[in-house]
């Protein structure tokens, strides 16, 4: 069998059910979630384990951050024969509101960044797949976790000379919160057929700075990594059912 490039693995490797997330650490705590789990590969930002989840086979691979190494992973496990993926990722509120720890689950995705747009013009819508909506929402309304459906937006930086101005503009449209990867992953992944979703644990609160918010939320950490924890749950539970 022949292994991607960058993924490293072959179809043999990887369950049709898989997980991205962006920080290869949190790749391991979401297969700590599974039944079983072994790391298959590791190379530069994809680190990707595969292992059952109530009997079911799954995969979780890293991406790390922004839309281009997303693409990457999407490409590469489409060739290895998956066909659902679940970001399990974070995010920055664009709307008062939203906690931290709380969870985005994304309908579609704003695509300001370039990776998509060097596949598909703008117009292309980038939303997700309803089955897995679906999944998602009975999971989380029947665990009773707090959780926002709608639009979100991807982008490629935290640090452009307007960011202020940006953020205030999608907020007043309504926009829930601010990611790197999901516009890309739900752009190209229905572009080479696959079922996707996104799935996102709020860690930076509407008109905070992400480096403020980081250093005055330490104390917020366990409520954050609960977020995640529900998210992961939530995708996991979501991919399972489509079998």
């Amino acid at each position: 069998m022949l292994k991607q490039p960058h993924i490293g693995v072959d179809e043999t490797q990887l369950a049709p059910l898989v997980i991205v997330c962006g920080e290869p650490d949190r790749a391991n705590r979401i297969a700590a979630l599974f039944d079983r789990a072994e790391m298959v590969s590791e190379n530069r930002e994809y680190r990707i384990f595969t292992g059952e989840y109530k009997g079911v086979p799954v995969s979780v691979c890293s991406t790390g951050i922004g839309a281009p190494s997303m693409i990457i992973a999407v490409e590469e496990l489409k060739q290895c024969g998956v066909t659902h993926v679940v970001r399990v990722g974070s995010a920055g509120a664009m709307q008062v509101g939203i906690g931290l720890g709380e969870l985005i689950v994304a309908e579609g995705a704003v695509r300001d960044e370039g990776g998509s747009k060097a596949y598909v013009e703008p117009a292309y819508p980038a939303y997700a797949s309803l089955s897995l909506l679906k999944a998602l929402e009975g999971y989380l309304a029947n665990q009773s976790i707090p959780h926002y459906f709608g639009v979100v937006r991807s982008h490629d930086s935290f640090y452009t000379d307007d960011e202020e101005a940006i953020c205030q503009y999608w907020n007043k449209k309504g926009i829930l919160g601010a990611d790197m990867e999901t516009s890309a992953l739900f752009a190209v992944g229905r572009l080479r057929g696959l079922h996707v979703a996104s799935i996102l644990n709020n860690v930076v609160l509407y008109q905070q700075d992400v480096k403020q918010g980081v250093d005055q939320y330490v104390n917020e950490a366990e409520v954050m990594m609960l977020g995640e924890k529900q998210a992961s749950l939530a995708a996991l539970e979501a991919l399972i059912m489509q079998r």
